[in-house]
């Protein structure tokens, strides 16, 4: 009668102990779990600020047009909606307002500063 005391004690002292280690392991696993997640929502904010970007520099920036064509405009303007920054969103409509070419000039720098400062890893 005893004995069977004393390996019932040790049995539920085990589950206990077992019980507690995966409770602690679950938690610090979930942890990992949101931050892993958070570096992906981050990671694919920056693919979209990577893409508008790029996409400004080649069909704005590099091209020897002075007029962008009404399908680059719309893709462009569709771009940058997507990135849900409404800072860079009202630079981008500054840029689009803009009056003269040194205007045009100085809100684009100050839009691909926006942009660079967004895509760092947060």
């Amino acid at each position: 009668m005893r004995k069977q005391k004393i390996i019932f004690v040790i049995t539920v002292l085990t589950f206990f102990a077992l019980t507690l280690f995966f409770a602690f392991n679950y938690s610090q696993t979930k942890k990992e779990l949101d931050q892993t997640k958070t570096t992906i929502a981050s990671y694919q904010e920056n693919i979209k600020v990577i893409d508008f970007t790029e996409l400004f520099v080649e069909e704005v920036l590099n091209s020897g047009e002075g007029e962008i064509d009404f399908e680059i405009r719309l893709q462009l303007e569709n771009s940058v909606r997507e990135l849900g920054n409404e800072e860079i969103l009202s630079q981008w409509k500054k840029f689009i307002d803009s009056e003269d070419e040194t205007e045009a000039q100085g809100i684009v720098k100050e839009l691909l500063n926006m942009l660079v400062d967004e895509m760092k890893v947060k």
